[in-house]
């Protein structure tokens, strides 16, 4: 067996189990003048976890893909979409979205936001097109 270890904890994995991702956020950190940062640092076909870095005002744009977001909010502070209603939210803020309603990112204009963002299962790349029109265009809601 191997021993996985991050911090103080060990924890024991059998031989042929993937090892554990341990990163982080300061690890990680990576910013874009031209739009966020998305550093995805897990990823199997059930669940995808990355690391998101926006500037003052950048954003990841509405979209409704066919999976479910956690999103926590490490420092900073923005706007969480959640289907109609804009959340406000700050260090330590967590939101979740079902699959299937819109979400988008957005820090605010003053300050940068970091966040991890976890979604199951990963959305395709069909479902994030909206994304990429938002970005192109520079419109947090495409649609």
């Amino acid at each position: 067996m191997l021993a996985n270890t991050f911090g103080q904890t060990q924890t024991a994995v059998p031989a042929d189990a993937p090892i554990v991702t341990a990163t982080s956020i300061d690890a990680e950190r990576r910013y874009d003048d031209a739009q966020f940062s998305a550093q995805t640092i897990h990823e199997t076909e059930r669940q995808k976890v990355v690391l998101g870095y926006f500037e003052p005002g950048q954003f990841i744009p509405v979209h409704a893909p066919d999976s479910d977001v956690a999103i926590t909010v490490v420092s900073g502070s923005g706007v969480i979409r959640d289907g109609e209603t804009d959340h406000a939210v700050e260090p330590g803020s967590v939101a979740v979205v079902p699959a299937g309603t819109e979400r988008g990112v957005k820090a605010d204009d003053g300050e940068r936001l970091e966040a991890t963002l976890v979604t199951a299962p990963p959305p395709t790349d069909a479902e994030h097109e909206p994304v990429r029109r938002g970005l192109q265009t520079g419109q947090f809601d495409p649609d």
